[in-house]
């Protein structure tokens, strides 16, 4: 039986604050989190879309080191530089803020405590590798050595990034710290743990039992780690970088990056409503939807539930919709090897085209496969599918009512067989989009917005009105009225995913008011109603631009076999 809800809280994964958002966080996370909420609000529901940075962790404090400047200064940069590209993106987060913030760190801490109270976590002392020079332990990134799968010898303590391999510091052939480069000792040290294995009976009816609907992908991975066994999954770090254990024997330990980030979801629900954050964490009407990328499945439902469960007081995820991962021209995209589209840049690269992008990273979405993102691909998709085909139907059509009905919509009279089959193509459109979009299947929504486009394009084709406009003036009022009934649907149609566009397509046809339950309408636009001056929706993209961004990226390939070891 499916459950009703009143509102709906979408989180998105926090972008790493290490670096800038790229066109793989856009695809895997962002986008299709925006789509979603702006369809609700659309269609008048209660929304709170939640964002933010993740500021703390080891990646973070190994960059500052490098630098020579503080982490805080890390995270201040590309904070500022995230957040300002996701608002000019159009991205619609209610509150986008961090989780260095005061409101963050009294609430992460809080949450340790309760469970630490409650007896929710077990210690365990064990040997971890140890700088004698620099006087601390190493977290698994500040460890290099040999990885034993490949040979690689700039292997981290906890991945090798030459053939992908998961590692543990005590995997690596001579192992070396990167903060002295001193061979390191075994040294002892006590953790806090979450006893996941105490979580895996319920965890396994919630997931594999209520929850089938769940995709694929997130299911399967699920399902992999539940049938393995679950693991007691430490929650404290001894690092400086991040918030400090609130309890006793917690001095110079951090809660884990992985246990304080996702809190960032609450610490910033509490920033944005003081007063009445609980109705959104802990009220049963509310439905919890989580967007994330592959790499986050386990944690968001797994980790972050049992976490949640240990609390006793919150709602979990009814939803994590996660997507694959986006590769860059068949290369896998990596932040360490500037092997990116970075958004800022986009942005100043290809002004005003926002939407470009976001159709673009839509229709070819890794919803349930790794997906590639080449520059030709989007110069096709821009140039033959919003130019040539949405562009150009709502141009033809609003020009040709200018042309010979002074920009008012003209009357329709008698249906032919072919006006019918036409009116019949958008009929069931509210219906097909909604069935995509609420089991988020966006690109495929995307694809049915789209064919709206291409059934008004053959219409025109079909029946050209410019001809009859000499000879038949009746008829030709009929055919431009449904071309500009298909244009109004269009502007609702695609306003989840092409914001710009959509507003942009509104103002041409002078109707603001248009709402998703408007959607299917044949009459939107009445008899005698007076449309804007037709400006282009989309503009070519010469070969020009692409060579440039290809060249960017042929350099960045250079610049990086220069500095290989």
């Amino acid at each position: 039986m499916s459950k009703t809800f009143q509102r709906t809280l979408i989180t998105s994964a926090l972008p790493y604050a290490n670096g800038p958002v790229h066109i793989g966080h856009l695809a895997g996370v962002y986008i299709p989190a925006d789509i979603y909420a702006r369809y609700l609000r659309l269609k008048g529901e209660e929304v709170l879309f939640i964002g933010g940075s993740d500021e703390h962790g080891v990646p973070i404090a190994l960059k500052a080191k490098a630098e020579g400047i503080t982490p805080q200064e890390i995270v201040d940069r590309y904070h500022r530089i995230i957040k300002k590209s996701f608002e000019a993106f159009g991205i619609t987060f209610d509150i986008y803020s961090r989780t260095t913030s005061k409101i963050h760190h009294q609430t992460a801490s809080a949450f340790f405590q309760k469970l630490y109270e409650k007896g929710e976590f077990i210690e365990k002392t064990s040997e971890q590798y140890y700088d004698e020079e620099a006087g601390q332990f190493l977290a698994d990134r500040y460890i290099t050595g040999e990885c034993p799968h490949c040979g690689n010898k700039h292997a981290y303590g906890d991945q090798c990034e030459t053939c992908g391999t998961a590692l543990s510091p005590l995997d690596l052939v001579d192992p070396k710290s990167t903060i002295s480069g001193s061979v390191p000792v075994l040294k002892e040290t006590k953790h806090w743990y979450l006893p996941l294995d105490r979580h895996e009976a319920w965890l396994k009816k919630w997931i594999l039992e209520d929850h089938k609907e769940w995709k694929s992908n997130v299911y399967g991975q699920c399902k992999s780690w539940l049938d393995m066994g679950l693991q007691p999954r430490a929650v404290s770090r001894d690092l400086d970088w991040g918030i400090p254990i609130p309890v006793e024997g917690g001095e110079g330990k951090v809660l884990y990056v992985w246990f304080d980030a996702p809190v960032g979801y609450i610490s910033n629900t509490i920033e944005h409503s003081p007063d009445n954050w609980e109705r959104w964490w802990k009220d049963k009407s509310t439905r919890l939807i989580h967007f994330i990328g592959k790499d986050n499945i386990v944690f968001h439902c797994i980790v972050f539930p049992a976490m949640l469960k240990a609390d006793g007081t919150y709602i979990l995820p009814e939803n994590v919709p996660a997507n694959e991962f986006l590769n860059l021209e068949s290369d896998k995209i990596s932040t360490s090897r500037n092997w990116a589209v970075w958004l800022h840049e986009y942005l100043e690269d290809f002004p005003e085209k926002q939407d470009v992008l976001r159709y673009v990273l839509t229709a070819n979405a890794p919803e349930t496969k790794d997906n590639d993102f080449t520059w030709k691909d989007f110069q096709a998709r821009n140039n033959n599918e919003l130019v040539a085909i949405f562009g150009n139907f709502v141009n033809r059509a609003m020009v040709l009512i200018h042309k010979y009905f002074e920009g008012n919509i003209p009357k329709r009279s008698d249906l032919s067989d072919s006006d019918r089959a036409t009116l019949d193509e958008f009929k069931h459109m509210k219906r097909d989009l909604e069935t995509c979009l609420d089991q988020f299947r966006f690109r495929d929504a995307l694809k049915e917005a789209m064919n709206l486009a291409r059934t008004g394009n053959k219409y025109l084709a079909d029946t050209e009105p410019w001809k009859l406009a000499k000879t038949d003036i009746g008829r030709a009022a009929t055919i431009l009225n449904i071309a500009m009934q298909i244009t109004a649907n269009l502007a609702i149609a695609f306003e989840s995913f092409l914001p710009f566009s959509s507003e942009k397509l509104k103002q041409m046809i002078n109707k603001k008011d248009l709402t998703w339950n408007n959607l299917g309408s044949i009459d939107l636009l009445n008899a005698g109603h007076q449309l804007n001056q037709p400006e282009l929706l989309f503009e070519k993209i010469e070969d020009e631009a692409i060579e440039k961004q290809i060249q960017k990226l042929q350099d960045t390939q250079k610049a990086n076999r220069l500095n290989e070891p």
